[in-house]
């Protein structure tokens, strides 16, 4: 219990100084606060960044060294499929550190995939629990066996999430059910969209029966609300960036985000998508689209490399102040910086700059489509990188979970 309360007072405080930018007591201070409350307790099961557009728009040989955000720890648990040196997995939010742990653990000690697909992409049996006696606590550090023990006010232990669909807890998972309450009280179904089989099928559906959707007076009153989207785990300052795509439109940015979610790729082929729709995944974990760690093909490779991840509860900045120079060949900072103040962005990116390598790549997501950093980053430390467009508009039209406006890619180019 003592341990609990550390952490979580950590993980607050964490939050606090990343998401916190007003200090007058006003409309903006309470929604921070709130903000704050509701992200300090599990919000990704899954991420919500493409890896497989990441690892792309890196294009690294075997033996880099990476380090990344974890959030759900997808990501990280994907890079190895490029067999990298180590993998440096961080986050704020010390629910998905110990996430990512129990990944680790699980194809650590699962004896073979369909154990591993059963209790991570299934997420929903009785059986879990004898998995995870057998297979994944005796390979959890102690502090993320007592997290995964611990028993909440209900009485009972966290580990009990995955024998009821682990996708439909967390902010983000609670989240899509209230949407989905939502539609079904506007009329709208997505259900269907999950037999279709071309792109034409979808578009066709979503123009007559969602879109409408965005048009009706309780939608555009809903988000108004910044609070609304707190569940996509969208913080006040990226509302606005949000909304500042489309002149302040912010039902425009949703439905077309939306849009591009559940029509731009086949939904046979959009794991994202499919857990927008029914928080699971339509594979059986043989065949179909899946997250690259819970793939058959890559499970004793990923299990061969697993202890090559190292998972740190902490902030990207004093994290990289930890690291020697030149000893990272890709970043990957998912929409952090969205939240970051200039002062916050300059201190990033003197450590990026320092502990990158030659040739280096930073991939990251905007709430918005243009880079955040022309304007804002300290101009002698943007000098030092280059900003690759081609590659960065592949990286955002291949990106599955569509919920960003743009992917960005820099090279470290020095050139002071």
């Amino acid at each position: 219990m003592i341990r609990e309360r550390i952490e979580t007072k950590k993980t607050r405080q964490g939050l606090s100084q990343a998401a916190h930018q007003n200090q007058k007591l006003n409309a903006s201070w309470v929604s921070e606060r709130l903000f704050t409350t509701l992200f300090s307790g599990l919000v990704y099961p899954q991420i919500w960044e493409d890896p497989e557009a990441d690892l792309v728009a890196f294009a690294r040989a075997p033996g880099a060294r990476m380090l990344t955000i974890s959030s759900g720890g997808c990501n990280a648990l994907s890079y190895l499929t490029a067999d990298p040196s180590e993998v440096v997995a961080l986050d704020l939010n010390r629910h998905h550190i110990h996430l990512l742990k129990l990944k680790i653990a699980g194809l650590i000690g699962c004896a073979d995939h369909q154990s591993y697909f059963q209790f991570f992409g299934k997420a929903d049996s009785k059986e879990n629990r004898i998995l995870y006696q057998r297979y994944i606590h005796p390979h959890l550090p102690s502090e993320s066996q007592a997290y995964w023990n611990h028993k909440g006010l209900l009485k009972r232990k966290r580990i009990r999430l995955f024998e009821k669909n682990m996708y439909r807890y967390g902010l983000l998972g609670r989240f899509i059910g209230i949407a989905h309450f939502l539609a079904k009280r506007l009329k709208v179904d997505l259900k269907p969209l999950l037999a279709m089989r071309t792109i034409e099928e979808q578009t066709a559906y979503f123009d007559t029966r969602v879109a409408p959707m965005f048009e009706r007076p309780l939608m555009r009153w809903i988000t108004k609300q910044k609070a609304s989207l707190f569940g996509l785990g969208i913080p006040p300052q990226q509302y606005d960036s949000l909304a500042s795509s489309a002149d302040g439109h912010i039902l425009i940015v949703l439905r077309e985000r939306l849009r591009k979610l559940l029509c731009n790729f086949p939904i046979q082929d959009n794991y994202f998508a499919q857990q927008a729709i029914d928080r699971r995944y339509l594979s059986d974990g043989d065949a179909g689209s899946l997250p690259l760690y819970l793939q058959k093909q890559h499970f004793e490779q990923l299990k061969a490399r697993a202890e090559r991840i190292t998972a740190i509860n902490g902030s990207l900045t004093s994290v990289l102040a930890e690291n020697p120079d030149a000893s990272f060949d890709t970043f990957a900072f998912l929409d952090a910086q969205d939240w970051m103040k200039d002062e916050q962005l300059d201190a990033l990116w003197t450590e990026v700059t320092r502990t990158a390598k030659s040739g280096a790549r930073v991939v990251f997501r905007t709430a918005d489509l243009d880079s955040l950093l022309p304007g804002r980053l300290d101009q002698g430390l943007l000098d030092q990188w280059a900003y690759l467009e081609e590659i960065s508009k592949h990286a955002t039209a291949t990106d599955r979970s569509a919920i960003y406006g743009g992917v960005h890619v820099y090279e470290f180019a020095k050139t002071s």
